[in-house]
């Protein structure tokens, strides 16, 4: 080995990023809504109306509610001509309690904004309630349908 050639300098540990303005952070911090996702966010509107339902039919408690991103064809066929549903009744069984699915997709689809995301949830959940109940969604909800 030629001894006269100079060795290059050791790699010094990298603090900052290559243009020296240092590590980047999250863009918002977490209590702001920005850093919720859409799926968070959909969580949320079906948990509030989930709420705002059972503290006016107590009997809700032991119903499950849940928020799946698309329906899944029932029995591995899906029915041409037919609107893809918004919601789902699961009825009770002697191991589980009723559930209550809401797809996602779908609503999320059918509204232009977040208010009307808001408002299409809510109706979603209260038909679904409805038919749980055995009522009308008006008994349920005396507000639904409104705008």
């Amino acid at each position: 080995m030629d001894s006269s050639l100079p060795t290059p300098p050791a790699p010094r540990p990298r603090h900052r990023d290559r243009h020296g303005r240092g590590m980047r952070g999250p863009i918002a911090p977490p209590q702001v809504p920005l850093a919720l996702s859409r799926a968070d966010a959909f969580d949320d509107l079906v948990r509030d109306a989930a709420d705002r339902l059972e503290r006016r039919w107590p009997q809700l408690a032991d119903v499950e509610f849940a928020v799946q991103e698309v329906p899944w064809p029932q029995d591995g066929q899906a029915v041409d001509g037919e609107p893809v549903p918004l919601g789902r009744l699961i009825g009770a069984a002697k191991d589980r309690p009723s559930r209550i699915v809401i797809y996602r997709r779908p609503v999320e689809i059918r509204a232009k904004s977040r208010d009307e995301r808001a408002l299409l949830v809510h109706e979603v959940v209260v038909e679904q309630v409805a038919e749980l109940l055995g009522l009308s969604p008006e008994n349920v909800d005396p507000k639904y349908g409104e705008d």
